[in-house]
């Protein structure tokens, strides 16, 4: 297991209008990873925004591929496409 992942998300051009009823729980969820120590960096990126990259240390990707699942920006889609990738830091 790669001790890093990214999970790099790609958002409509229309993000920031629609996000709103959705982020504080998306939020909530990257804070409650956050407290276990497991994302250590997330936001969004881009002018204008175009995408989301959050770095996870010690879970595997099964266990990304969950939260991806769960985050109510998946389900309101406002995530076009995402993957997960190991990252080997040097």
């Amino acid at each position: 297991m790669s001790e890093h992942h990214l999970l790099l998300y790609t958002y409509p051009e229309d993000i920031l209008e629609r996000r709103g009823p959705y982020r504080d729980e998306h939020l909530r969820r990257i804070r409650v990873e956050q407290d276990a120590a497991r994302i250590l960096m997330a936001g969004a990126f881009g002018d204008p925004v175009s995408g989301g990259a959050i770095v996870w240390k010690g879970a595997t990707a099964d266990e990304i591929e969950a939260f991806v699942q769960g985050d109510p920006y998946l389900e309101a889609g406002l995530i076009v496409s995402y993957r997960i990738e190991p990252w080997t830091l040097v």
